[in-house]
């Protein structure tokens, strides 16, 4: 597998050398390059664009969701990872509806830092246990606000993929259903795709939203 390109954009040179000397010790990843401004980082972008830009919410010229949203728009191959001390739901949901494939807080571990690398380029989603928390909780706590919990018709889904729907809005990974399942990652990945496009969903948030809804997980 080729190196994962990687491009860091934070204010903070203290962080992205963190970042840095975390990341650089493994050998499937290559650091591209790193900018402390918007501006900055879409000026290197366009030379050499990276395959997932680490990227905070807090920058001086702009902020982490308008760079996700813009760059979802101008570069839809690139992938984009959250890394922030910000972990309210706001931010949260904002960077994902921006187009965001991962959030992590600024606590993370180097190994949780390359699992959620090594998953967005595998073309996943990943959040941290803390982040799915808090995103579970906001779609428990706004679906029984508006009675959403309710069932509204036939779930459309065979048993197998009720059974892996329920994995992912519990925050399994492909990997781990893989292995929970005893089923081949590819296997995984094709009910997931029937399952979306028999919802009409486009993403793993958007599934977990229609698990409380239809009570495929406990709230």
């Amino acid at each position: 597998m080729p190196a994962i390109r990687i491009f860091l954009v934070d204010d903070h040179q203290l962080v992205r050398d963190g970042i840095k000397a975390l990341l650089t010790s493994s050998n499937d990843i290559n650091i591209l390059g790193e900018a402390s401004t918007g501006k900055e980082c879409f000026e290197k972008i366009a030379l050499t664009p990276p395959d997932i830009l680490i990227l905070d919410i807090s920058l001086p010229d702009t902020n982490g969701i308008e760079i996700t949203r813009r760059i979802t728009a101008e570069y839809p191959e690139m992938r984009v990872l959250i890394l922030s001390m910000y972990t309210n739901e706001d931010f949260i949901f904002n960077s994902v509806k921006a187009g965001a494939k991962g959030y992590l807080p600024k606590n993370t571990s180097r190994e949780e830092l390359l699992s959620a690398i090594h998953a967005i380029y595998e073309g996943e989603e990943f959040f941290s246990d803390s982040i799915s928390r808090i995103m579970l909780k906001s779609y428990v706590r706004k679906a029984k606000e508006d009675d959403l919990v309710s069932q509204s018709g036939p779930i459309p889904l065979t048993s197998r993929e009720i059974e892996i729907l329920k994995l992912f809005a519990e925050g399994f990974i492909n990997k781990e259903i893989s292995d929970h399942l005893v089923i081949s990652i590819r296997t995984v990945e094709t009910h997931k795709n029937h399952i979306m496009k028999k919802l009409e969903l486009k993403s793993t948030v958007e599934l977990i939203k229609y698990a409380i809804r239809n009570k495929i997980v406990e709230i």
